[in-house]
């Protein structure tokens, strides 16, 4: 059984390790806990890919190259119809979860996320499974800590983690690595 493994992220030296990131780091992160393939450039979905078996599952793992709101273009290259849509994660961040938590859905909006709706057009469907990282911070009290609107939101994704929020990530991948197998369960 094969399934496509997204990771949403901007492509570039400037945007490693940013909190719009978060997908992209997270598929790294499971491409090399897994043992998967080295990453190459796959020029017609302007992604680098790698692939990787768990259990009976065979996954390809893409990174898009282009920028975040045109992510659909890398991942119309793999999934071509609704119900190979069904075997898609797409793993991005989201600043409605406080970091270091995650959340497995299926067949919902995008969340005005831009990555995931440039893939829903795309795809031309929503039938697919996203794990969604939560990257804001949270004060003492446990309330989240996001910015509001505009330029606020682009200059707080497009920062990098803190050293201490690096630390807690690489717990939140290991959580994302196992929920990706969950949902490959769940939803088979």
């Amino acid at each position: 059984m094969s399934w496509v493994v997204i990771g949403l992220g901007n492509p570039g030296e400037e945007y490693t390790d940013t909190r719009h990131n978060a997908g992209r780091m997270a598929v790294q992160f499971f491409a090399k806990k897994a043992g998967a393939s080295a990453w190459k450039a796959h020029k017609s979905s302007q992604s680098l890919t790698a692939g990787v078996s768990v259990g009976k599952n065979l996954l390809a793992l893409v990174l898009p190259e282009t920028f975040m709101n045109k992510s659909g273009v890398s991942a119309a290259k793999f999934v071509k119809s609704v119900r190979a849509a069904e075997k898609m994660i797409v793993i991005y961040d989201d600043l409605d979860l406080p970091l270091g938590k995650i959340k497995i859905s299926f067949d919902r909006g995008s969340g005005g996320h831009k990555g995931v709706e440039s893939i829903m057009r795309a795809v031309k469907t929503k039938k697919f499974t996203r794990i969604r990282v939560g990257v804001s911070p949270t004060t003492a009290a446990g309330k989240l800590r996001k910015p509001e609107a505009g330029d606020d939101v682009v200059d707080f994704i497009l920062k990098r983690f803190k050293a201490s929020e690096m630390d807690d990530l690489k717990k939140v991948f290991k959580t994302v690595s196992e929920g990706a197998v969950i949902a490959m369960n769940r939803y088979n």
